[in-house]
């Protein structure tokens, strides 16, 4: 009877010491936290170093709310996996704590670099530029030419392309900011704008022919609709249809022009009319040189 009576006293005190060493590791966390996260200035301002020119008011306002939000005191959690770090590195400072946060809540940067200075957040990092915006219900979404998934940000200062007669996407959730969307429909209406960004920087920088594009459709992908018709098409804002025919590296099998013929066609068309708007009824880009003069039906 005593022996049960001794282990049972056993047992209460283990629980006690249990539980004063969980009393105590918190004080000590928020000990850490604190010295982790020290007090900085309300006024202390974010510096994007070295962005691109594109870069506008709205992305650079979702950067700095990121990066703002990790040093304020509500934060100090700091995300539960960065307290667990910092106690098992005991070396995570505030630098590290941004760039954490940055790359976890904004799909938009890669590579980042974080720097303070008293008064000051220096934020470097290369920055994903939007290809296509994806509409699916009421989600809306861009994807760069990596095919990963930003979240929407107004963007007027950018040709961004609507891309329309997508495969039906089966993710219940949607896809999510940072993801790889991994579609071949997608991949073959990025890499024709990829391809079409290339040549505006070499041949119309003043002028941007993406500008004019409003659509690419993949419906007929692969002719999974008809092979006789063109697999794949853009339009124009006034819905001048611009015929590309096969994916990118599919021509020969298709009997098509080259993408680099079609790519010339298209930007000589544009340089000697100026626009590719208000004057064909359709630009077809399939025919190989010499057969047929482009543009068809043009006035």
């Amino acid at each position: 009877m005593q022996d049960s009576s001794f282990r049972s006293l056993l047992k209460v005190l283990a629980v006690i010491f249990v539980f004063a060493a969980i009393g105590v590791g918190f004080v000590f966390l928020d000990k850490y936290v604190k010295r982790v996260a020290p007090a900085w200035p309300d006024n202390i301002q974010v510096e994007l170093v070295n962005p691109p020119d594109w870069i506008n008011a709205s992305l650079k306002e979702k950067i700095t709310a990121v990066a703002k939000r990790s040093w304020k005191k509500e934060d100090v959690k700091l995300g539960e996996d960065a307290v667990r770090l910092a106690l098992r590195k005991e070396s995570l400072g505030l630098p590290q704590v941004i760039q954490s946060n940055l790359e976890r809540d904004v799909a938009w940067l890669k590579e980042i670099r974080v720097r303070t200075t008293h008064d000051k957040i220096l934020i470097e990092a290369n920055y994903r530029k939007p290809i296509v915006l994806v509409k699916r219900g009421l989600q809306r979404f861009y994807v760069d030419a990596e095919l990963v998934v930003l979240d929407f940000v107004p963007m007027a200062n950018l040709p961004i392309v609507n891309v329309r007669g997508l495969a039906v996407i089966t993710s219940p959730r949607g896809p999510q900011p940072g993801e790889i969307l991994q579609q071949e429909d997608l991949a073959a209406a990025v890499a024709i704008l990829v391809r079409l960004d290339q040549m505006d920087k070499l041949v119309t920088p003043d002028k941007p022919l993406l500008f004019e594009i409003d659509t690419i459709d993949v419906s007929n992908f692969k002719g999974r609709q008809s092979e006789r018709l063109s697999h794949i098409n853009l339009y124009t804002k006034d819905n001048t249809a611009i015929i590309w025919g096969a994916e990118i590296g599919a021509w020969a099998q298709h009997l098509e022009a080259k993408d680099e013929e079609k790519l010339a066609k298209l930007y000589n068309y544009y340089k000697e009319y100026g626009s590719l708007t208000g004057g064909a009824k359709y630009i077809d880009l399939r025919t190989p040189q010499g057969k047929v003069p482009l543009p068809i039906d043009k006035y």
